[in-house]
């Protein structure tokens, strides 16, 4: 008897086994109730705070909350700096992660990445009193970025000559160039442009370096060995961009009735690498 005992708990103990082992991210989500996505909460127009409602919106916020429909469940929003993102998500405390995460070798090689649904030109701004118009004026000269964004990698990466200096966030990158401290600040086209029409008829004007530095397409975040709950995610992208709320979204947030009046040029795709 005892003997059938100790064959029937080994029995059990390899179910549940095999029940785990079989679990995956996209049925956790779906058991929880929730997802729960990070992202960054202060890079308009992709996710930032309403000043009216003080609730997180934007661009990254919207898609977002697609896949969360997808789903069937509602999101949960995590704000988060630009260097914690890949370690919450790694870590287990965001699901996904939409967070104006440019694509990256390094980046792709600890996380995996949706299909890119933005592309973004990475361009650099300066003080128009600088006299500055193109990127070679830039060389051996210093530009800010946030740290651990793909933009103080790009600057490294394009203009390995000039000293890079980082800072926890866009506003305090800005504020740097403003102040004096860099001769550049490295970001998105779409933050430089708005910072850009804030300035204009201040005393310290600021203008756009017409060339880009770099192009890079931009995914959602998602934890390696989740094939499921990424393919889930890549479908949803394709449904998006095939029924044209992909474009409604764009078209919300960058199209002729906002301060950016944007055209698409892009479709959801895969990113290649």
């Amino acid at each position: 008897m005892k003997t059938l005992n100790v064959i029937l708990s080994a029995a059990a103990a390899c179910v549940l086994l095999a029940g785990a082992a079989q679990a995956d991210q996209l049925q956790d989500i779906k058991a929880r109730g929730k997802l729960v996505c990070g992202t960054l909460g202060t890079s308009q127009p992709f996710s930032y705070q309403d000043p009216k409602t003080r609730e997180i919106i934007g661009y990254d916020v919207a898609v977002c909350g697609a896949i969360a429909k997808s789903l069937g469940v509602p999101m949960e929003l995590k704000a988060i700096s630009v260097d914690a993102r890949i370690p919450e998500l790694t870590q287990g405390r965001v699901d996904i992660l939409a967070a104006n995460l440019g694509w990256t070798k390094a980046r792709s090689e600890q996380i995996d990445y949706s299909y890119s649904y933005f592309v973004s030109q990475q361009k650099i701004l300066v003080r128009r009193d600088s006299g500055i118009t193109t990127l070679e004026q830039l060389k051996g000269q210093k530009i800010s970025a946030v740290k651990g964004s793909s933009s103080e990698q790009g600057v490294k990466r394009e203009i390995p000559n000039a000293q890079t200096l980082t800072y926890q966030d866009g506003s305090a990158s800005f504020l740097a160039l403003q102040q004096g401290k860099v001769n550049g600040f490295c970001a998105s086209e779409l933050v430089l442009v708005k910072l850009k029409e804030q300035t204009d008829g201040s005393a310290n004007p600021v203008d756009i370096v017409k060339k880009s530095l770099f192009v890079e397409p931009w995914g959602l975040g998602i934890r390696k060995g989740e094939p499921a709950f990424l393919k889930h995610v890549n479908d949803t992208l394709v449904k998006m961009e095939q029924s044209g709320e992909a474009a409604r979204v764009f078209e919300e947030w960058f199209g002729p009735a906002t301060a950016y009046k944007l055209e698409r040029d892009f479709k959801i795709e895969e990113i290649k690498g």
